[in-house]
């Protein structure tokens, strides 16, 4: 197994949305505001190579949209999903299977690409993965998030019938008070978090003797590990809080290894107890490691 670390666009969303009812006093010192108060964040996608599979786990934010879509965003960067997979000799056309871990657009947005004004999904020989009780969530959105779930990212994956869904375990946090996991494949499980948005799934990867988590928008970037540090995009708050607290107990006592995917400055760390709770001990990039 090998694990590529895929850079794609970066772009830009409002520093207080980010990190809910932490004043700016606090936040603004770990990831410093422009003058519209918008902060930068990536959209760090991850590949696996297990064995004849490709494995894709999100696809930023895409391209497909219109010029006053991307007005919002302010996407900036020189790195993209094509020269990222092609730094390592890949394309999109290896991907055999995508796993989304949330259907928001800037998770999800490179799912599906425009061609000849039809929308296609962009990995043709892939399988897509999602799980039933979030496509239903995503596909019947309440209005609160629904701005976040794009029809045109989503249906035509359908569509096309390059859908499945991961089986959902039985036991939710709220029963068994641990987060709820699910088998991919050998190597690979996918945990169960509700807090951010319905059944967002973690990537849980058994990697040269250890344990990576693709931390998806659970812990965004190494800026959230403090517990009160919960997004205001978030639709169940305390949720969340519970779900960080129950993983961040357990990742330390199994000495996990946290992947963020919209961290723009730190890509992978350790944790280590400290007087003040759970912090980062050590960061590192993942071809590092």
């Amino acid at each position: 197994m090998q694990l590529y670390s895929i850079e794609t666009e970066n772009f830009k969303l409002d520093g207080g949305a980010m990190f809910g009812v932490v004043p700016k006093s606090i936040w603004n010192k770990l990831n410093p505001a422009d003058e519209n108060n918008l902060c930068s964040w990536a959209m760090r996608c991850l590949l696996i190579e297990d064995g004849n599979k490709l494995i894709l786990v999100d696809n930023g934010i895409g391209n497909k949209q219109d010029a006053k879509f991307f007005s919002h965003y302010y996407l900036h960067g020189e790195n993209t999903l094509e020269k990222s997979l092609a730094k390592y000799g890949f394309s999109k056309k290896d991907i055999t299977d995508v796993i989304l871990t949330h259907l928001h657009f800037d998770h999800c947005g490179g799912s599906v690409e425009k061609i000849n004004d039809q929308l296609v999904p962009a990995f043709k020989n892939a399988t897509y993965w999602s799980n039933e009780k979030h496509w239903q969530w995503a596909t019947q959105p309440n209005d609160r998030e629904k701005a976040s779930f794009l029809k045109e990212n989503i249906l035509p994956i359908q569509e096309h019938g390059q859908l499945k869904f991961i089986d959902l375990p039985e036991q939710q946090l709220e029963q068994t008070g641990k987060l709820a996991t699910a088998n991919f494949s050998e190597n690979i499980s996918v945990r169960f978090v509700s807090g951010h948005t319905d059944m967002m799934m973690l990537p849980q990867i058994k990697y040269k003797g250890k344990t990576i988590i693709y931390m998806a928008d659970l812990l965004p970037s190494a800026a959230h590990i403090p517990l009160p540090y919960v997004m205001a995009y978030d639709m169940f708050p305390l949720t969340t809080l519970n779900e960080k607290k129950s993983f961040l107990q357990e990742a330390i006592t199994e000495d996990y290894i946290l992947m963020f995917e919209h961290d723009v400055t730190n890509e992978c760390c350790t944790l280590q107890q400290t007087d003040r709770g759970i912090r980062p001990q050590t960061f590192f990039k993942l071809n590092e490691w």
